[in-house]
């Protein structure tokens, strides 16, 4: 979790191929991806019935009703997958990047897209500020753009540079954008100066997800080299090397009181499981399995209780973080395999949001 919004990390295409700059490109699943038009419907776009139930009104997910989530909406826009998506503070509104160049803003009540925004060729990666002013939108094209959270209006360009960028996140106060991509280093920006802080290098790969501790003290990567690493942000040093996965690590998320970190594993492997740390010593703590494909992204409940995943297989599963179990399995788009994508929670619990795979995003509740 990035700041006071809830994110879903990216994904990355599951068909790859590795270029020789080490980073994954999209192969034969889907063979191309066009650039989308940003043209705001004038009537809502989702063939999906929503149910009649008012959101406001939902139960919190937990561990005990996980059972029952079902699809209350699907919003139609993106022309390609979602690599992530963050809910506002409030949880009022959604943003979504996209793999075919475009960042988009909904209105969650509707189910209308408000607003809209280019970031070519591929917008990949996606943080709020903790206040909810600033949007951070990393792409393919090695910049991190600047843009107004409430009217994706552009306001600067904070990098440009050649080499692809990932992911991003900024710290709890806001103070520091973390930066990870086809560099093989996270960089660490102080966004007061616009300066680079830190490099802190060590993994052998892409950097393909960053977040912060809850305290702001600790930030994790997840890379290509199949490790994910702790680094100590006041002495800008490794704390651990979480080792363990037995392909690239996608994904890495602290859960919100900073005990645990998860991470998940991808690519081109047969085994597809999800770790979870202990955050203070790096021990492992348990390995949770059952997916089929490889895991592109994760997300705690602000509870902490349940854990989601998301996967190539089409699924979206829940787990019970103290026990492992499988709580939930959500099919999410299972007429298209290799799907890449994120999950999220609302900031309040009651709404889970994924992506399907096909340019939709897939809201889920229980009612």
């Amino acid at each position: 979790m990035k700041g006071s919004w809830t994110v879903a990390r990216f994904g990355v295409l599951l068909v790859v191929m590795v270029t020789s700059c080490g980073r994954a490109a999209p192969a034969a699943e889907p063979t191309a991806l066009p650039t989308e038009t940003l043209v705001l419907p004038t009537a809502s776009p989702t063939a999906f019935a929503r149910p009649d139930v008012n959101l406001s009104d939902l139960p919190v997910i937990t561990a005990d009703n996980a059972g029952e989530v079902q699809q209350l909406d699907v919003l139609r826009g993106h022309s390609g997958p979602i690599f992530e998506m963050a809910f506002s503070p409030d949880g009022s509104t959604l943003i979504s990047s996209g793999f075919a160049g475009t960042v988009r803003l909904w209105d969650i009540a509707s189910g209308f897209e408000v607003a809209g925004a280019s970031h070519r060729p591929q917008a990949t990666g996606l943080a709020i500020s903790p206040d909810g002013a600033t949007l951070a939108s990393g792409g393919t094209d090695g910049r991190v753009i600047l843009f107004d959270a409430e009217t994706l209006e552009e306001i600067d360009v904070l990098i440009d540079q050649e080499l692809g960028i990932w992911d991003v996140a900024f710290s709890p106060d806001g103070a520091l954008l973390a930066v990870g991509g086809v560099h093989n280093a996270v960089h660490v920006w102080d966004m007061g100066a616009r300066e680079e802080q830190a490099v802190l290098q060590g993994h052998g790969n892409d950097i393909y997800g960053v977040d912060f501790s809850p305290d702001g003290a600790v930030l994790a990567s997840a890379s290509g080299d199949k490790n994910a690493r702790l680094w100590d942000l006041a002495g800008e040093m490794k704390i651990a090397v979480l080792e363990g996965h037995d392909a690239e690590v996608m994904d890495v998320v602290f859960s919100p009181d900073g005990s645990i970190v998860a991470s998940c594993s991808g690519l081109i492997v047969e085994r597809f499981t999800i770790r979870l740390w202990d955050a203070e010593t790096g021990a492992e703590l348990a390995i949770l399995e059952g997916h089929t494909n490889a895991i592109s992204a994760l997300a705690f409940t602000p509870g902490g209780e349940v854990l989601a995943s998301k996967s190539g297989e089409g699924t979206v599963r829940l787990w019970h973080v103290e026990t492992g179990a499988e709580l939930a399995r959500l099919d999410v788009m299972p007429s298209r395999k290799y799907a890449p994508g994120g999950v999220a929670f609302s900031p309040d619990g009651t709404l889970l949001v994924s992506d399907g795979g096909d340019g939709t995003i897939r809201l889920w509740g229980v009612y």
